[in-house]
């Protein structure tokens, strides 16, 4: 994925001690992400379009929405995502098979104007977004073994 300027970039992973057709088979029902994606408040598919989704990322204090379409989707490799609409955002979910576990590889990428979003970025932004996001990977790890 390239980086434009003004897009913030974070990529963070896990391993996960199950097979990578369950790993698959949980990550790629998106609907389910707010069991272990503590800022996604929903996400629903449209079901006309399947590539298409709604989602509402936030807290008590503030809300973002957005919808966004898969991109790109290799069955048991990867699901690349893309907004269309709302908060600016992109990444990929990758997968990496190491019977019997699994690597699960997260970026994701999001714009923030100018200069302003470099400088929150460098400060303490980008340190929240990776470390949300590593917690949010630990708990899909929780969760898949609970769940498999």
């Amino acid at each position: 994925m390239s980086n434009p300027e003004g897009w913030l970039e974070h990529t963070v992973q896990v391993k996960v001690e199950r097979p990578i057709a369950d790993i698959w088979q949980l990550w790629s029902d998106l609907e389910q992400m707010p069991h272990w994606m503590k800022w996604v408040k929903s996400v629903h598919i449209s079901p006309e379009q399947p590539e298409l989704s709604s989602w509402t990322l936030g807290t008590d204090a503030f809300n973002f929405t957005w919808r966004s379409r898969i991109a790109k989707q290799i069955h048991h490799q990867i699901i690349q995502w893309e907004s269309i609409e709302g908060l600016p955002n992109r990444g990929a979910i990758r997968f990496y098979d190491q019977y019997p576990e699994t690597i699960v590889k997260l970026t994701v990428a999001y714009a923030i104007p100018g200069i302003i979003g470099q400088v929150m970025d460098r400060l303490f932004l980008g340190q929240l977004v990776e470390s949300t996001l590593q917690a949010d990977l630990d708990r899909f790890r929780n969760y898949a073994i609970s769940k498999i």
